[in-house]
């Protein structure tokens, strides 16, 4: 790094680097302070991928995160060092600005058990994890949506709500308070977050407990009363969490950024769908997302001073349009964009396709081996199959709202007007597993089509819930449906086809045959008329006199050899080759007469460039919001959840055992699709998977897989039950209980002497342990724990009498007379120093609220 600039070096071996800026300079943050931020200050966050996947393209996201209470120094200085940060890392970083609260999804997704908001940060006094450290008390509101941020508040009844979670953070003491209205999965997450906290803060040591609002209570609401005072009135409920719908994101405007004199110009060009070839490389553009995320784009060959002056620009485009300042803003380089900012528009193109051309243009086939799709889900993910087909295919029509078994020699005629249930049964690693389709018939009626997801719905539930559910329209059958009838898949017009073969049609019927193998073929009746003909294509014309298998000029070998395999379904043997140009009179008859149709051979499609994506699914209002998980794994998936992954072929809804709402995920796929800003076919295939029936086409997608995973973890339920081993004894709780209660309790006015509180500071677990059951509130007794009886003459020194202010005031621990306990000095002090420096008595300072004794110690030397 150019070390003229003040930039750090940087690890290239490591996948997240995180600065602080501190007196306008990059300070790194220590790796276990990672996810901590305070609000006086800006951050800088570098992260690298490094996704091995063939599916997920390496890529670096560079951040600058802006506290809430940040100077505009700070906001200056770390604006410059990110500007230096891309110059030095190269054009493909993208680079995103964060403000606190309303971060991106891309920037949650570093932070696993959450993010964390904490007050403060003057220079003198960042001090972001020191693990041990036990004298701390403070409130941490926790929001335990799938990304899970927590920020500290006053510690006060006041500050608690009925729909969040709240962590009493006492050191050697966490306890955890669900409100009311929480969810099971917030409750889960919020524990993630506190355990998180109790290993990289504590050393694993501390003890945690769980307060749930509204039922009985528990020792650990004891030690919240003995904190906090008691609960007055009732708790508010929470405020609303502004969720942005996936209508709102749909809405996207592109506007083109330039300079005309003096003055910065920025012109609307167009709205959705966006198509990739509105950018050019030498200009630059600004892209709204709905007032909800602001990208700027910069073509490769933009000049360097529109490059600087990205972010600028940016702001600047916010505050015209009146956006509220926390605005996300994405600044993305021509060749290194974001998965999110490709599917804003129709489609997406690389100059390297994955496909290889031959000299002629035409897509060269790779030979499907079906033997590593089980041993490698990747490859069955990328090409949409889970095995070659070759498994028990069992199939019914949806007539009078009822399945009607379909025999087996007519498997694969379908008609247009009619809906289908195929049930496909295979074998993985000696494992059974399934697959329903539903094919619906673009002529079938809304009633057929509800009577298919109905039965759809009563075949599940015979197969105990372990179906695989893909919906397919007709024309857009996934690679998979179609091996399953070894390209012998024929949709007929009407509803007659599946009848019978091979007799002469008494009206003219065209068939066009698609596919050069068995793995891709599909046939599909279409109008008889000489303009559905197409020059690279292969027809089937049926006659009341002959069948016609008509070869365009265009069409291959392999595609004229599976066309003579899949007429037998139609017409039997008795058929005429013709060749395009070279047809009988009666041929044109039968079509109505000559009339133009393509000729041109057809160009080889563009290899599209889209990356899957994993949201979260939830409804609000009725409208469907979406949360995405950038670099996603498996431990993403909660059980409580219903999550989309879109492969853009296929949209996948994972269904969590423990979700709610189940019902609702296709209408949930249909509406994602519908909505999509770059105007998606609802045709797409929706495939719903079931926690723990996933197949090898939806876990090829992740990094790893584990199908143990969740046999192998407990539920929140079973970590609260078991709260003996995970969650400190009961003892443990009564006698933290006991501490403070004795605490306030040990010295009012007018008793014989000033001294420690009968129990001693805790120190660590085993302490905590060792404690026994003492007195509750309101008792003026207390009993002598074991440890404390042990260590009886180290208190003694202290035991006599009080200590002079000299030597409790200011003094570091080292310097303190054997005994004292240094998070409690003025203990040590006699009620009359007591009253001189503090101005009120011991009594009236213990019946304070925790964090104002704090903050009255701290002022006056005493912390």
């Amino acid at each position: 790094m150019n070390n003229n600039k003040g930039l750090p070096a940087i690890d290239s071996h490591r996948d997240l680097q995180i600065w602080i800026i501190e007196n306008l300079k990059m300070v790194p943050v220590p790796e276990k302070a990672y996810g901590n931020f305070f609000e006086k200050h800006c951050y800088i966050i570098l992260h690298v991928s490094r996704s091995k996947k063939a599916t997920q393209e390496a890529s670096s996201n560079l951040h600058y995160w802006i506290g809430k209470e940040a100077s505009t120094e700070a906001q200056g200085a770390a604006s410059t060092f990110v500007q230096h940060l891309q110059e030095e890392l190269g054009d493909r970083t993208v680079q995103h600005r964060e403000v606190q609260g309303h971060e991106s999804e891309c920037f949650h997704s570093y932070f696993h058990p959450g993010v964390i908001y904490r007050k403060g940060g003057l220079a003198s006094d960042v001090k972001h994890v020191e693990t041990n450290m036990y004298n701390i008390q403070r409130l941490l509101h926790i929001k335990a949506r799938k990304h899970v941020s927590a920020t500290e508040v006053e510690l006060s009844w006041n500050s608690f709500n009925k729909g969040d979670i709240f962590l009493l953070d006492l050191g050697m003491v966490m306890i955890q308070w669900n409100g009311s209205k929480t969810s099971i999965s917030e409750k889960s997450r919020g524990l993630v977050l506190t355990c998180s906290i109790r290993d990289r803060e504590r050393g694993g040591r501390a003890q945690i407990g769980i307060v749930d609002d509204g039922v009985e209570v528990t020792d650990p609401t004891h030690i919240m009363e003995a904190v906090l005072g008691c609960r007055v009135g009732n708790l508010h409920a929470a405020m609303p969490t502004r969720s942005i719908n996936q209508l709102q994101k749909a809405n996207v405007r592109l506007y083109h950024v330039y300079e005309k004199g003096k003055d910065l110009v920025i012109q609307e060009l167009a709205t959705r769908p966006l198509t990739q070839d509105l950018l050019q490389e030498e200009d630059c553009y600004i892209l709204d997302q709905g007032g909800f995320k602001i990208y700027l784009w910069q073509g490769r060959m933009s000049n360097v001073e529109e490059k600087k002056a990205a972010f600028s620009r940016a702001v600047g485009f916010i505050q015209a349009k009146g956006y509220p300042t926390y605005t996300n803003v994405e600044v993305v380089n021509e060749g290194a964009e974001s998965a999110a900012f490709k599917q804003l528009f129709r489609t997406w193109t690389r100059e390297l396709g994955r496909k290889k051309l031959d000299r002629t243009g035409r897509s060269i086939q790779v030979k499907l081996d079906v033997g590593k799709l089980h041993s490698q889900p990747e490859l069955a993910a990328q090409l949409r199959m889970v095995d070659d087909g070759s498994g028990k295919v069992e199939m019914w029509c949806i007539q009078d709202s009822r399945r009607q078994p379909v025999d087996s020699k007519r498997h694969g005629q379908l008609c247009s007007s009619n809906c289908y249930l195929v049930l496909y049964t295979y074998q993985k690693l000696g494992r059974i597993q399934y697959i329903l389709y539903s094919w619906q018939g673009h002529q079938a009626t809304a009633e057929e089509t509800k009577a298919l997801h109905s039965n759809a719905e009563e075949l599940d539930h015979l197969y105990q819930g372990a179906l695989v559910q893909e919906h397919v329209t007709m024309g857009s059958e996934p690679p998979h449906f179609l091996a399953i009838f070894q390209g012998q898949l024929v949709i007929f017009q009407g509803s007659i086809g599946h009848h019978g073969k091979g007799q002469p049609a008494s009206v003219p019927r065209l068939f066009h045959v698609q596919g050069t193998d068995g793995y891709n073929t599909r046939t599909m009746e279409v109008p008889a008329r000489a303009s559905s003909l197409n020059s690279s294509e292969v027809f089937l014309l049926v006659t009341a006199g002959v069948f016609y298998l008509w070869f365009g000029k265009g069409c291959n070998g392999d595609q004229r050899e599976m066309a003579r395999t899949v007429v037998t379904v139609i017409s039997g043997n008795d058929k005429e080759t013709v060749l395009e140009g070279q047809e009988p009179p009666q041929f044109w008859e039968a079509l109505g007469g000559r009339a133009p149709y393509p000729s041109s051979k057809r160009l080889p499609e563009e290899a599209t460039s889209f990356q899957p994506r994993l949201f979260e699914c939830s409804s609000q209002e009725g409208c469907l919001v979406l949360s995405e998980v950038v670099f996603f794994r498996q431990g993403d998936l909660d059980k409580h959840d219903i999550m989309l992954l879109d492969t853009w072929q296929e949209i996948f809804l994972w269904l969590g055992a423990a979700a709610s709402e189940r019902k609702d995920a296709v209408a949930w796929g249909q509406e994602y699709l519908r909505t999509h800003p770059a105007g998606r076919s609802l045709a797409t295939p929706i495939v719903l998977v079931k926690q723990g029936h996933e197949p090898p086409t939806f876990t090829g997608w992740f990094s790893t897989w584990d199908p143990y995973m969740w046999s192998n973890n407990r539920s929140y339920e079973e970590v609260v039950k078991s709260g003996v081993s995970h969650l400190g004894t009961e003892s443990a709780i009564s006698g933290i209980t006991a501490e403070i209660n004795n605490f306030q309790l040990s010295q009012w006015p007018g008793e014989s002497r000033a001294g420690p509180p009968d129990l001693p500071a805790i120190k660590d677990s085993q302490d905590i342990s060792e404690m026994e059951l003492g007195p509750r509130v309101g008792s003026r007794s207390a009993s002598i724990s074991k440890s404390n009886s042990s260590s009886s003459s180290s208190v003694s020194l202290v035991d006599s009498g009080s200590l002079p202010p000299e030597r409790l005031r200011y003094q570091a621990v080292e310097d303190l007379p054997q005994g004292v306990d240094p998070t409690r000095k003025e203990f040590y002090l006699s009620d009359a120093d007591f009253q001189d420096i503090f101005g009120k008595s011991k009594k009236e300072f213990y019946c304070m609220a925790k964090w104002k004794q704090q903050q009255e110690k701290k002022k006056l030397g005493f912390f």
